[in-house]
């Protein structure tokens, strides 16, 4: 005999109780080569800010070269101005550093307002565990850490950021010691995504299964692209623009955007567990 309609909808009303709320979006803008200070630099951090207002924000990855006055305090004045409006609106920040952080003092002097706790080291947001790396020394000791790190998480993304790209085909030809240090590494584990800076402009790259994506259109000088090696894993897209990267968790999904300073979205893909 069937149920009356009332049972099924009561036993509906259960399951959807018992299921709890969906889970929320998760946003992380990750940016890099940014740190020209001056009206370029809170130009910036204004158009990011405005991007962010209608979305999901929850994290603010930078991807290094944050200072190139390579002065501490202009440094710390210039990261106010563009930037402090981060971690004042509750968003985490993690840095990474860049070539030009580090010529000084190794960079430590950015790391109270990057939150960062010393050169390399993980954050969670969400189902996202970012892997921040120093790539200016990948020491035995950090490639130790990331290695038991990557094993040990269980969030369903693992994104990874770092400076010095392993591969880009514009002002530089990628990064020969991280394409060595690295990239066994992270195609052992299956990363999902790469972030990179260093080569001032977009472009995405996919091998064995890992995503690579550099931007380091964050205000610096842009760089021309050129043609990639033959051995270099296919290039999916390649602007000279500037701009960052937005990513976008959902449940069963990870929307990765390259953004345009006004706004307007230059490449645009969905990866799934």
């Amino acid at each position: 005999m069937p149920l009356p309609l009332r049972h099924i909808l009561a036993s509906l009303l259960v399951c959807l109780a018992l299921a709890g709320p969906a889970a929320a979006d998760v946003g992380i803008v990750a940016i890099g080569d940014f740190g020209v200070g001056g009206d370029r630099e809170r130009s910036t951090g204004a158009a990011v800010q405005r991007f962010l207002g209608p979305r999901p924000a929850d994290a603010l990855v930078t991807l290094g070269d944050n200072d190139y006055t390579e002065r501490p305090l202009a440094f710390r004045r210039n990261w106010r101005a563009a930037f402090g409006w981060a971690a004042n609106d509750g968003l985490l920040v993690a840095g990474t550093l860049g070539n030009h952080d580090v010529r000084v003092n190794g960079g430590r002097y950015e790391f109270g307002p990057l939150g960062m706790p010393r050169r390399y080291y993980q954050r969670r947001v969400g189902d996202v565990s970012l892997f921040l790396l120093d790539s200016n020394n990948l020491g035995p000791a950090q490639l130790r850490w990331l290695g038991g790190a990557l094993a040990r998480t269980d969030a369903v993304w693992k994104v990874v950021a770092f400076h010095h790209p392993p591969f880009s085909c514009g002002g530089y030809l990628g990064d020969k010691r991280v394409r060595r240090a690295l990239v066994p590494l992270l195609d052992r584990h299956e990363v999902d995504l790469v972030l990179s800076g260093h080569d001032h402009n977009y472009q995405r790259f996919r091998r064995a299964g890992v995503t690579y994506v550099v931007h380091g259109g964050g205000g610096a000088r842009l760089y021309r692209l050129r043609s990639c090696p033959r051995w270099f894993p296919p290039r999916l897209a390649a602007r000279k623009v500037r701009g960052w990267v937005y990513l976008r968790a959902a449940p069963g999904s990870l929307r990765v955007r390259a953004v345009g300073r006004w706004g307007g979205v230059q490449d645009d893909i969905v990866l799934y567990p």
